[in-house]
């Protein structure tokens, strides 16, 4: 780390201001070797705490650095480490409060593009997500405000990035614990001035849920990860060789793992399963519309697109 990268971020924290110009200044000192280390990090989230009112020059580079080190810090690159996570979680909860112009947009552009990231900073960020769209106050960076009365349509936009994410529990689809933190805001805010996305989140996300199809091989943890890029990086290994020996003396392994033979389900007839609604999705269903009390419009759209969906209507 420069000597100027400190000197102008120990600035900025006494003025608790940052100009155009410092923020320009960090990203030359900061990215000298194309990369962000621990120390560096550090300084930077030291400066967020410090920052009364956060430019967009200073978010974006605070989302793009943070991100960069976490990310790109170790191999495997897209890849977040559990030192990396606890470090990350750690910086945000410092000041006791999450600032969504810079934290909360790192977090869900985190989960929007890492290939994964441990199952800590999973939760933390689902959790996260479903307290500042209840209680959070403020300007997003991706446009819009925070509201602690009602869902925005900034609030939907991070809800669907987050939920939808890459890293997020299933790939481009729904698991039962997003599925069911959308029902618990969808209870409390209920009757409010929510926007009209709201409810078109709420029903594509619970239905993708229940309907939904995911493939199972969509995300690959860091550990396997890095031993696929180990084997792949070893030149004494006879790739040819132990692929031809993989196929003959085990071909059924040979497509399991490669992805060369499917003897199963195909597709179209995985994706027509996983649109039934079994039964014990339906009583899942049946529990969360229950412990609303009653039957409000959220629910019922739902309802209606399942029928509809199922031939039911």
């Amino acid at each position: 780390m420069s000597f100027e990268f400190a000197e102008i971020a120990r600035n900025a924290a006494a003025d608790r201001s940052i100009s155009s110009d410092e923020v320009r200044a960090l990203r030359e000192a900061g990215w000298a070797d194309g990369k962000m280390t621990h120390e560096e990090a550090e300084i930077v989230f030291a400066t967020e705490h410090a920052i009364d009112n956060p430019t967009r020059e200073w978010s974006d580079f605070f989302v793009e650095a943070i991100r960069n080190f976490v990310l790109n810090g170790t191999d495997p690159r897209g890849f977040a480490s559990a030192e990396e996570a606890e470090l990350l979680i750690g910086q945000i909860e410092a000041d006791g409060r999450v600032c969504s112009m810079t934290e909360l947009e790192l977090l869900t552009t985190i989960i929007e593009r890492a290939q994964n990231v441990p199952e800590t900073l999973k939760s933390y960020v689902l959790g996260v997500l479903e307290r500042e769209v209840l209680e959070g106050t403020g300007p997003t960076r991706c446009g819009g405000e925070l509201s602690d009365t009602h869902v925005s349509q900034a609030e939907c936009r991070i809800m669907r990035r987050v939920i939808f994410g890459q890293a997020s529990d299933r790939p481009a689809a729904v698991s039962r614990r997003e599925a069911e933190v959308m029902f618990r805001i969808k209870d409390a805010v209920a009757g409010k001035d929510n926007a009209p996305e709201f409810k078109r989140l709420f029903v594509q996300s619970v239905g993708n849920f229940l309907m939904g199809f995911a493939h199972g091989s969509a995300q690959v943890s860091r550990e396997r990860m890095l031993e696929l890029e180990a084997f792949v990086a070893d030149n004494k290994v006879r790739v040819g060789h132990f692929m031809g020996r993989m196929a003959k003396e085990a071909p059924n392994a040979f497509g399991v793992v490669f992805g060369k033979k499917d003897e199963g389900a195909s597709r179209e007839e995985q994706v027509a399963a996983e649109a039934e609604v079994t039964s014990f999705e339906q009583d899942w269903l049946d529990q969360q519309i229950a412990e609303s009390g009653d039957v409000d419009e959220y629910d019922q759209a739902l309802l209606e697109f399942i029928a509809e969906e199922t031939g039911e209507a």
